[in-house]
């Protein structure tokens, strides 16, 4: 091939494409808006407070200092890797006391079906021995298998034999990875104390010095976890999370050196467990800041080697965004999410089973979500390119903005005295309980949405498991001794669930309340306000009936009367309510529940004449159907 004539070719194919400046673009972009309000149409705020513009440009990175720093480079902005992506694709396994065979027959079982990290959660009231835990680990090759144990009142302990039954299995010390899962902080958020001795943080910081000190040896394995799922699962933004979660690992950075070790030996010793939610491009963008900030934090101390200053990170998908109703969903979403986690370059990944919501999982769910990742590494190849984001304008721009808004919120929890001074005086809590209250507002009133819940309802969906008070309800019990106010941790769609379930329930023993779209006039208005009708009354478990169209209102509310409608929806254009409404009300006056699809301008008219409900994009779904089923007799 001819490469001199090709790059010709090349030449003047680009010089017809002269370069269009940013202010070029911006008059034409202003004209097309022709007087509307730019900001308003184009910029989108969100949940962090960013402001995102229409589109970004190669001179939006010129202010950017690290956009040519490389994998495996201080400030790690693009991960820890420099020769692929791979990541640890991790499951985790429930211990109780006498099922640690069991436990070790699944994870031997895992392993031969793609996973390579296990955790063992073990139940805090189980009783570990020597023998338990050789019994746990047995036929686990540890070099090719990275371990994990969360058991916060029994981490003494699993040190004490994990270390022991390395040196019995002659394996060497830097072919062990994992964590001992020690986190007192972690457990104050979630409980509101620090440890089984309850307000004595000096005790839980001393312990955190010895478990350091007792697995110094071994360069892979952490001995403390810094928690930030919890505040993603409670519906914080990836601002807080990432502001709260670096706070809380100063936190240990403070206390560990003040107790005479040195930062070098502590920051090797430390996971930081992340949350992952739905937005694909700020989570990419809050796991690059998260390590950008790090980096710089730690370096701020002083210390020997650039390598004293990479993070660590263990991500799992969201809970906060999980649904029981419609769980098949739950897999879409997790696998976008992950795809955020490893593109950002995640160290160690968890993907919650589809089903997990229930507070059970399957053999099936758990093998779908084993799979998720697989494919993400054997057909996607996901693990094959750092960091792919790297020169992104839009992502690195969100990368910068998220540090920056990050920076800020971080700065404002050390003045109230750091982590562990702000989380006890409530600082932390009110502020993710004040984002989690505008998020549930947003999810009420359909400014955000959660397919299958709030919007796009299965129809004919009927929940066939029993589900108790805690699965729609979120756990927030303030032990006597807790010295703060624990975290909410909630699903999203916990309030819908509950009242698509009332539904449920009081159709088990009467009838389910039809919801019947008694369409009229004009055939555009009436067909699209018979299909926004249907999705609103089917996200609270209503049977609803959608109609071609009728020619008289006589012959709609006949119809309505026969199909026996607890609720009969009108649905025409806002100008042919003001003669149809009236007679079709009159019609069903006390026998149906008479309601407009729209706002028209003639309201205010309607309700002089008894029509009372109205339902369109501005009404709060939630608070709406609830009043519905009060009339309707769902108690």
């Amino acid at each position: 091939m001819d490469t001199k004539k090709s790059s010709d070719t090349k030449e003047k194919l680009f010089n017809e494409f002269p370069p269009v400046s940013t202010e070029a673009w911006e008059k034409v972009i202003t004209e097309d808006l022709k007087g509307a309000d730019y900001a308003k149409k184009l910029i989108w705020k969100t949940d962090e407070g960013l402001s995102i513009k229409p589109y970004y440009r190669a001179e939006d990175l010129a202010n950017i200092p690290y956009t040519k720093s490389q994998p495996g480079e201080f400030p790690f902005i693009r991960g820890n890797k420099t020769n692929n992506n791979d990541w640890f694709v991790r499951q985790d396994i429930n211990v109780t006391s006498g099922s640690f065979a069991d436990a070790n027959f699944k994870a031997v079982d895992l392993l031969t079906k793609g996973i390579n990290s296990i955790g063992f959660l073990i139940d805090p009231q189980a009783v570990i021995t020597l023998e338990d835990f050789r019994a746990l680990l047995k036929n686990i090759p540890l070099q090719n298998t990275e371990i994990n144990f969360t058991a916060p009142h029994q981490t003494a302990a699993i040190i004490e034999f994990f270390l022991g039954y390395i040196k019995e299995t002659n394996v060497e010390n830097n072919n062990i990875k994992g964590s001992v899962g020690y986190g007192p902080l972690a457990h104050l958020t979630s409980n509101g104390f620090i440890c089984e001795k309850h307000d004595n943080s000096h005790y839980a910081f001393d312990r955190c010095c010895d478990f350091i000190k007792a697995t110094a040896a071994f360069d892979n394995l952490r001995a403390i976890d810094i928690d930030g799922l919890s505040f993603s699962n409670a519906g914080a933004t990836a601002v807080q999370e990432l502001a709260f979660t670096l706070s809380q690992g100063v936190e240990y950075l403070n206390q560990l050196t003040e107790r005479g070790l040195k930062i070098n030996e502590i920051t090797n010793k430390l996971r930081f467990n992340f949350g992952v939610g739905p937005n694909y491009f700020m989570e990419i963008a809050k796991i690059r800041a998260a390590r950008l900030l790090w980096a710089n934090i730690v370096s701020s101390f002083g210390v020997s080697t650039d390598k004293a200053c990479r993070m660590n990170i263990h991500t799992t998908t969201s809970s906060w965004n999980s649904t029981l109703y419609d769980p098949y969903v739950n897999l879409l979403r997790t696998t976008t999410e992950s795809m955020s986690a490893v593109t950002a370059g995640t160290d160690s990944h968890t993907i919650l089973p589809f089903d997990n919501a229930f507070g059970k999982t399957t053999d099936f769910s758990e093998r779908i979500a084993r799979n998720q990742q697989l494919i993400l590494k054997e057909e996607s190849n996901f693990d094959k390119l750092i960091d792919p984001a790297a020169g992104s304008y839009y992502i690195e721009n969100i990368t910068a903005s998220l540090a920056a808004e990050a920076w800020k919120l971080f700065m404002k929890t050390e003045e109230e005295g750091g982590f562990l001074n702000a989380f006890i005086k409530g600082y932390i809590q009110d502020q993710i309980e004040a984002t989690a209250q505008k998020r549930d507002m947003a999810l009420a009133t359909r400014r955000d949405i959660l397919l299958g819940t709030n919007q796009y309802p299965n129809f004919t969906e009927k929940m066939s498991h029993e589900l108790s008070d805690n699965l729609l309800n979120p756990v927030n019990e303030h032990l006597p001794e807790a010295i703060a106010r624990p975290l909410r941790i909630y699903r999203g769609s916990m309030a819908f669930e509950a009242l698509r379930y009332r539904t449920d329930k009081f159709a088990e023993a009467n009838h389910r309340p039809k919801a019947y779209m008694l369409t009229i006039g004009n055939f555009g208005m009436r067909k699209a306000r018979a299909q926004f009708a249907c999705n609103f009354f089917a996200c609270a478990g209503f049977e609803v009936i959608d109609n071609n169209g009728f020619k008289t209102p006589a012959d709609g509310a006949e119809a309505a009367l026969k199909a026996k409608a607890d609720i009969t929806v009108i649905c025409s254009s806002d100008d042919e309510y003001t003669t149809l409404a009236p007679e079709i009300a009159e019609r069903l006056a006390g026998k149906s529940i008479v309601v407009i699809a729209g706002n028209p301008p003639s309201a205010d008219e309607l309700k002089a004449k008894g029509i009372k409900h109205f339902i369109h994009v501005k009404s709060n779904l939630l608070e709406t159907l609830r009043a519905f089923q009060t009339e309707a007799g769902i108690v």
